[in-house]
């Protein structure tokens, strides 16, 4: 799975450091929409689905199955392709949990805890001990994003075949059979996709889910749109904004991914971001970061001539690359980082491995989530731009020469994440500007490693003087709310009073 692209909200609610994975099955192929005729949604299509009889159904809640007895769920319709609002539909899941104190309720309050490809439907409730405060005033709400989980998921290939896949390509190829054999999994993944869920793949752009946000609002009854966006979702609050800004009621984006990246520029943000918390857990650990990655780095090799065996699967360079990244998350499980090294160092690989199957949603069965299937459609219907080989070629000594341990990984992710695709994507960049809406609340960590700082300073730019506050959090880890005191309380006091902090506010 590409680190680039697997933006969530994993290490932000701590999971990774209670060691808690995915427990369910990949489900069979998911029903199509109500008819397949609709043609993708473009750039141009009509902003809302407002007028039209979708606007005015009504939600039929009902307890929720694995939540608890607070949480209700229900299905809204949304248009497969919002330029025929009253063409073909499919089911948006919601879960809901009303606001305790009900004489002083402000609204709905939506999450989107990344990815692209989280389940809000499931998360939500996992996590909605860290946002207590807010759902005394507001009703919490999680929705699946259209071709994620409830809501038509994208599925791509089973168990045994991402299994086979992790085992035998090597994601930083060194000799032309190696690279042919990358391509060709990027290539048969896609057409796996096209052939399990085809009939959804066309309409996951991040766009077509903002015009089903504005439907959703509307149906709960809301005037105005109230989020919270963690990571992707903060490409998605900004595309909701730049959409609909008369309708944007308190945002707030929190790890901001950069909306004037394209798929080359989002790949070197996080090859400098990455390796810039790895050398802050090093100098946390007495390391000098030179000496430090370099020692990682020829682990790496050692793993990419001859994989340790565990348990009769192989720890290869790709899983132990990721197992490392992933623990750079959240500062928190920087511990759990010297572990795995110092045990891979010395023959036993389960420690990395185990944090590799985290972060891939693999559970102790051999069982995958499909987020990272979603998580592909969605980006690659998304982005226009399919780099090269030659292209990615071209990246890999600038990206070596930023991060040793992870640039090789991430310059030839720029080729092998979108080839062969069976659709195009909408635009290079997503467009932000959203002149007229309210003030947005735009949350950067200095030491984030999957959205660095920058990306926080130019969504800020991008949204719009007096739109766009920025608020910068100087500390580590992917989010701030819920772990830093000073971001929390700021946040709090814009969503539940109002106040807007000054342009630059800084915390830690």
């Amino acid at each position: 799975m590409s680190i680039r692209r697997h933006l969530t909200a994993l290490a932000v609610g701590g999971l990774l450091v209670t060691g808690c994975t995915s427990t369910g099955a990949p489900a069979a192929d998911p029903p199509p929409p109500d008819s397949a005729a609709a043609s993708p949604t473009s750039a141009g299509s009509p902003p809302s689905a407002a007028g039209s009889s979708l606007a005015s159904q009504r939600l039929d809640w009902k307890r929720c199955d694995g939540a608890g007895s607070e949480w209700r769920c229900a299905t809204v319709k949304v248009p497969v392709d919002h330029a025929k609002p009253a063409g073909a539909t499919l089911g948006v899941a919601l879960i809901r949990k009303e606001a305790t104190d009900r004489k002083r309720r402000i609204g709905s309050l939506l999450f989107n805890f990344g990815g692209p490809g989280a389940s809000g439907v499931e998360m939500l409730p996992q996590l909605s001990g860290e946002y207590a405060s807010l759902g005394e005033r507001y009703d919490l709400v999680g929705f699946d994003p259209r071709g994620v989980g409830r809501s038509s998921g994208v599925v791509c290939r089973d168990d045994a075949e991402q299994a086979a896949a992790e085992a035998r390509v090597d994601s930083t190829p060194d000799t032309p059979a190696e690279e042919a054999a990358y391509l060709k999994d990027a290539a048969d993944f896609g057409a796996g996709c096209a052939r399990r869920s085809g009939t959804v793949i066309p309409y996951t752009t991040t766009s077509a889910t903002a015009r089903d946000l504005d439907l959703v609002r509307q149906v709960l009854g809301d005037a105005k749109l109230h989020y919270f966006g963690i990571s992707y979702g903060t490409q998605l609050g900004g595309t909701y904004a730049h959409l609909f800004p008369r309708h944007v009621g308190r945002l707030v984006l929190d790890a901001v991914v950069d909306p004037t990246a394209d798929t080359t520029g989002h790949a070197r943000h996080q090859t400098v971001g990455f390796q810039r918390a790895l050398d802050n857990y090093l100098k946390s650990t007495g390391q000098e970061p030179e000496a430090g990655t370099a020692r990682i780095t020829r682990l790496l090799a050692r793993l990419d001539a001859r994989p340790l065996e565990v348990d009769g699967r192989r720890l290869t360079e790709a899983l132990a690359t990721t197992g490392i990244a992933v623990t750079l998350y959240s500062e928190s499980s920087w511990p759990l980082l010297t572990q795995a090294l110092e045990a891979a160092e010395a023959g036993d690989g389960s420690g990395l491995l185990r944090l590799a199957d985290a972060y891939n949603d693999r559970d102790e069965q051999g069982r995958y989530a499909t987020q990272s299937h979603s998580q592909r459609a969605i980006s690659c219907a998304d982005s226009s731009e399919r780099p090269t080989t030659a292209q990615a070629k071209a990246l890999l000594p600038e990206f070596r020469r930023l991060s040793p341990v992870f640039g090789a990984f991430l310059a030839w992710d720029t080729a092998g994440w979108c080839a062969g695709w069976p659709v195009k994507g909408e635009a290079r960049t997503p467009a932000a500007a959203a002149p007229g809406a309210a003030p947005v609340l735009v949350v950067g960590t200095t030491g984030d490693p999957a959205t660095p700082y920058e990306g926080a300073e130019r969504m800020a730019e991008e949204l719009g003087e007096g739109v766009g506050i920025l608020v910068t959090n100087k500390g580590e880890g992917h989010g701030a709310y819920g772990t830093s005191g000073c971001v929390t309380r700021t946040v709090d006091a814009y969503l539940l009073d109002g106040k807007v902090p000054a342009y630059g506010t800084t915390c830690g």
